[in-house]
């Protein structure tokens, strides 16, 4: 075993919801600290690209097609994932959607797509992983988070009640799972651009507005949670469970600036 404790040469992640995004910037992490990964989409096909990616980085890629909203296809995903690779170290439920609207203008087939994706997902998807990883005695479970675990912004009422769900779910696990060595924490980005809200980012207005209520005067890039992932992946915090790791620039202080 290596000295070093942020090493996953060995290890097995499977990272959610792959085909593109902040789950591409986690699971390329934790191939270059050594893991290799499952990767995971709706569309198998959409996956090559990433898959070919990994390899040529020198680690290997599984691609399982996986929709979390989909109770047999989460087995099947994991069952196929156990069976090539014989274990799964490591699971970072990344999978996730959202719909910005008006709290009066939700119906209830939005609030059921972003619940149903967020939250019960996440839940399913870490049953599946941990009822394999508890014969064996250890296990990482990252549950992707966001900063609404802990702010509520308007527009936004289904994805921060599947967040703040998210976060309170890592705690119940994290003591469920514990005594089989088992950690389950909630990884939390703040704002960071990304596929589901890049159309704000085009308004300069707004981004001058975050900015400035960020007290490292930026948005998130995508490898600022590199070093966080692979950490809660990793033997480095095999003593924590059951956190919320707010990686936000320190959005979540509440800063505002004076007028």
């Amino acid at each position: 075993m290596s000295g070093n404790p942020f090493d996953l040469s060995g290890k097995v992640a499977m990272v959610t919801g792959t085909s593109r995004g902040l789950g591409q910037y986690m699971g390329r992490a934790l191939a270059r600290a050594g893991a290799d990964l499952v990767i995971t989409s709706r569309r198998r096909d959409a996956l090559e690209p990433f898959r070919r990616e990994i390899e040529q980085m020198g680690r290997r890629a599984f691609p399982v097609e996986l929709d979390v909203r989909d109770e047999l296809s989460i087995r099947r995903a994991v069952a196929e994932a156990w069976d090539h690779y014989g274990r799964l170290d490591v699971l970072v439920n990344n999978a996730g959607c959202n719909v910005r609207k008006p709290a009066l203008d939700v119906t209830w087939d939005d609030w059921n797509l972003v619940l149903d994706t967020n939250l019960r997902g996440t839940f399913f998807v870490a049953r599946e992983v941990a009822a394999r990883m508890i014969p064996l005695g250890r296990g990482r479970i990252i549950n992707i988070g966001s900063v609404t675990c802990v702010f509520g912004y308007a527009g936004l009422g289904p994805y921060c009640a599947s967040r703040g769900g998210v976060r309170q779910l890592t705690m119940s696990l994290a003591d469920d799972w514990g005594r089989h060595g088992i950690t389950v924490n909630c990884l939390a980005p703040g704002w960071f651009r990304t596929e589901q809200n890049k159309v704000l980012y085009e308004n300069q207005a707004w981004v001058d507005y975050l900015v400035d209520r960020i007290p490292l005067k930026r948005p998130g890039r995508p490898d600022d949670l590199d070093g966080a992932v692979v950490f809660l992946a990793s033997d480095a915090s095999a003593y924590i469970t059951g956190q919320t790791l707010l990686v936000d620039g320190g959005i979540s202080t509440g800063a505002t600036r004076a007028m």
